[in-house]
């Protein structure tokens, strides 16, 4: 009778944990189809702007990049999602390797997804903040430290004093690849009265323990919209990806944990960005 009751005990814990995984894997997403960054021709098309802003933070002008989307009309306002790059990357690194401007005219022409803003800063806030040298050097690594005071007192205040977009955190959302995906992760949690959708894809080591970064649970349960993290299947950071997905799992926090093929490279995050953009504000 003993051993039935554990084997019923360990059936039903076993279920629970298949059933949260369940939810919390949702099959909201889908392998990119051909020709989702192919350019078309014929139809509304969105443009690229290229800013420059008073950072106080670095005590220099910066630079950004931000995508207006078709159609656009100073009549209106838009949610922005600001999209980050990684430790070797620059501003214009999505721009250069993923071609978000067509992935997103695409899914605009399929109303697929909400027209947006989507800014692409520079996450390296030091006064040189090229992606030159040694990449990996302490104080360029602390400068993606400091682009979270930045982005909060210097970009976000540019951005809405200069477009016409909504400035509350249900219409603004954050996402990055790789070191980019730590910051998402590191400044959207930390800061959810600003984000409420955060999307993180192959997420490096910069990446805060899921402890320091999720200590009142109850709070990131309540208010965010949002929480996707992907990777590449054989990434070999997947550890972070992984690690975060635990701890999110055990104290059920809704998200969205997204394995795809391959590795640590374009091709997996230009479909994170296909699938990650439909979900936003909505």
């Amino acid at each position: 009778m003993k051993n039935k009751i554990r084997l019923f005990i360990v059936y039903n814990l076993l279920l629970k944990f298949l059933l949260i995984s369940l939810i919390n894997a949702q099959n909201i997403f889908s392998f990119t189809p051909q020709g989702f960054d192919s350019t078309r021709t014929n139809i509304p098309c969105g443009k690229i702007d290229t800013i420059y802003y008073k950072s106080k933070t670095v005590g220099t002008t910066r630079r950004a990049i931000v995508y207006i989307p078709p159609e656009f009309s100073n009549n209106k306002k838009y949610p922005v999602l600001y999209l980050l790059h990684g430790i070797g990357g620059d501003e214009f690194e999505w721009l250069n390797n993923a071609k978000p401007n067509v992935i997103l005219d695409n899914l605009y022409v399929e109303n697929k997804i909400k027209p947006m803003l989507v800014v692409m800063p520079n996450g390296r806030a030091m006064k040189d903040d090229r992606a030159v040298g040694n990449i990996f050097d302490s104080v360029k690594v602390q400068a993606f430290t400091t682009f979270e005071k930045d982005l909060l007192n210097d970009l976000i205040p540019f951005i809405e004093k200069n477009y016409p977009v909504y400035t509350d955190r249900e219409h603004r959302a954050i996402a990055g690849l790789s070191m980019g995906g730590g910051q998402a992760l590191n400044f959207g949690l930390r800061n959810i009265d600003k984000f409420a959708w955060i999307g993180a894809f192959s997420p490096a080591p910069n990446t805060k323990k899921p402890e320091e970064l999720i200590p009142n649970t109850e709070e990131v349960r309540k208010k965010l919209k949002l929480l996707w993290i992907s990777c590449g299947e054989d990434d070999n950071l997947i550890f972070v990806s992984q690690r975060t997905h635990d701890y999110l799992l055990k104290n059920d926090i809704p998200h969205v944990y997204y394995m795809q093929p391959g590795g640590h490279d374009f091709n997996v995050w230009k479909n994170d960005l296909y699938n990650f953009v439909q979900k936003l504000f909505k």
